[in-house]
Order: C-alpha cells, then structure tokens, then sequence
C-alpha cells in the first residue's frame, strides 16, 4: 500500500550557509557560484521546462533508454529492493521503471526543493497506489541518510539524468563512493551519463532558441537578490554556454554586460564588462572513461543502455 506518512527531512543549507557559499565563490578568481542553489520552487520549474525543448536531447533521450529497457534495468535492480533516486526532481523518467517493478520495497525520491518533492510524491501516489513513496528531503552532495524503516537488504540507487556530470572528477568519484557506501556491498547503482558528440549537438542543448535555460541561470540571481538582499541588476547579465573540449564539459557563465558593483551582506563586488560568473558544469563521458572512474570509488560496472545514435547512456553498476 502506498504511504501516508509526513515528509522525511534531513538539514538542508541555510540561510547563512548559502550567504557563506554566494560571498565565496564571489570571491574566487574566476567568480562562480554553486549551481545546487538553481533549484527553488522558480528553478526547479524552468529545469522542467528545459528537459522538454527540442534542442534538448538528454531528458528524451535518457527516457527512450529506460522505456525501451525497463523490464532489465529492472531485472537487474531485483525484487525487494529500496530504489532511492537522487535528485529526483519531478521523477517523470522513473514512473516507466516503477511500473516494471512491481516488487519494490519502497520508493525513496531525494532532492533538495521541498515543495516540488511534496508535488511530485503526491501525484505518484495517484499513479502508483500500491507502491510505498517516502519522500526524503536532503542535498544529495552531502551524506544522506535513510530511516531506518525504509531500509531492505538490496538498495539500489538511481541517479538518472547525467547530474553525475555537474561535478569535476575529484567530485564526482567521492560521490559515487559515498553512493557505493550507502548501497553496501552488492547493492546497486542505475545512473545516466551524457556521452561525448558533436559541438552542434551539445551546444544548443545549453542555448535553446526560447531563452528558457538563460531564465534558469538568470534565476539564480534574482534568488539571491531575494533571499540575500543583494542588488543585483538581472538585466545586466546574460547566459552563455560552450563546450570546453579540454576539460570534457559544456560550461554554463553569467556575462556582465557592463562594468558594474553588486552589494550582498554588506559586501561589494566589481565586475569587469565581459566578466563572467561560472554558474554550471556539464561534464561528458565515454563509457570507459566513467567505469574507470566509478571503479575507483568501488563500483564495478555490470550492464550498459544506450541509444541507436549513442548519444547517452545508463548503466548498472554494483558496489564491491
């Protein structure tokens, strides 16, 4: 039977510790912010939004996978399992692998925007009635815990999306051993990675023709102008992306449009005209390239998903 029972939340950042993360990287050289403070209520709905434009390929191409694949990825996760999904936003991708797997112990959506979690659970019950829906409010970079009474003897995350990407290496791999850690010995990891292709393919992924992901990156200003009484002028700043081949990533910048100030707590920054604030990272992948990665962190590849045009891919990978 579905469950009933109120939200379970974990600590989430502050006030003061999203004060403390602004004025930081603010300060860096180059100056960036971190990009888990896209997602408030305005943010999480743009990102919704993004997945479904045309030049955005990773949402529909992920989801063909896991329709195509549902009845193995399933299989592979196995019956009784706790699927705990990472970043789970509005979990649209996962109803496909939820249907196929009946037997599940429970279903553990984790993200960090409340009130779109309280959303998303609420309409899944609707959906999935018999299917126990625990929804766990917490930032998946940091340690997440899960009740004890969620717990089975399998747990499998699913980390989908290639979120995995906005991480430098460093970053990514202590994740994936925290993930590894939390799993426990045999249990599992389903993730999605965005695969390496080509520039006129990945660029306009991240400058759609609507201006919907420069309403995404620019949000995250008019956030802190909000929630930090900062003064900064939104309209003075535009979104860029490009593909950084070095580095394996598309970047995501906010462009000062002009030499300016900004004032947050008391504090003030200069901008240069042309100046940009590094917002996102969208690292992509070769196959091989992230099983030798996962496997430093403990995880050992099992299965591989992809597309006719191999432009994305999932894999199934156990903890050792």
């Amino acid at each position: 039977m579905s469950s009933n029972s109120a939200i379970l939340s974990h600590p989430l950042a502050t006030h003061e510790e999203f004060l403390v993360d602004v004025l930081e990287g603010l300060s860096r050289t180059p100056k960036t912010l971190p990009c888990k403070y896209f997602y408030d209520q305005k943010g999480s709905q743009l990102f919704d939004r993004i997945c479904e434009l045309p030049e955005y390929y990773p949402t529909r191409t992920e989801a063909s996978i896991l329709n195509k694949y549902a009845a193995e990825i399933s299989a592979a996760i196995g019956e009784g399992a706790t699927l705990i999904e990472f970043g789970s936003g509005s979990s649209t991708k996962t109803v496909p692998l939820l249907k196929a797997s009946p037997n599940l112990a429970a279903y553990v959506p984790v993200d960090i925007s409340r009130l779109h979690l309280l959303e998303t659970a609420a309409a899944l019950r609707t959906q999935l009635p018999e299917l126990s829906i625990e929804p766990v409010v917490a930032d998946f970079t940091a340690d997440v815990e899960i009740p004890e009474s969620l717990a089975s003897e399998h747990q499998t995350v699913f980390f989908p999306g290639s979120t995995i990407g906005n991480f430098p290496p460093k970053e990514a791999t202590q994740l994936l051993t925290r993930i590894a850690e939390l799993v426990g010995t045999g249990g599992g990891l389903v993730i999605g990675i965005d695969l390496e292709k080509d520039l006129g393919v990945l660029e306009p992924a991240y400058y759609d023709s609507q201006n919907v992901t420069a309403a995404f990156n620019l949000n995250l200003l008019n956030r802190i102008n909000r929630e930090l009484q900062a003064n900064f002028s939104v309209d003075q700043f535009a979104h860029i992306a490009f593909y950084n081949d070095k580095l394996h990533r598309i970047e995501m910048h906010l462009r000062s449009l002009q030499s300016q100030q900004v004032t947050i707590a008391d504090e003030s920054f200069d901008f240069a005209k042309d100046e940009t604030i590094h917002t996102e990272s969208s690292h992509k992948y070769t196959v091989e390239r992230f099983t030798t990665m996962a496997a430093s962190a403990g995880l050992r590849l099992e299965k591989v998903w992809t597309d006719s045009k191999e432009w994305f891919a999932v894999l199934h990978l156990l903890a050792e």
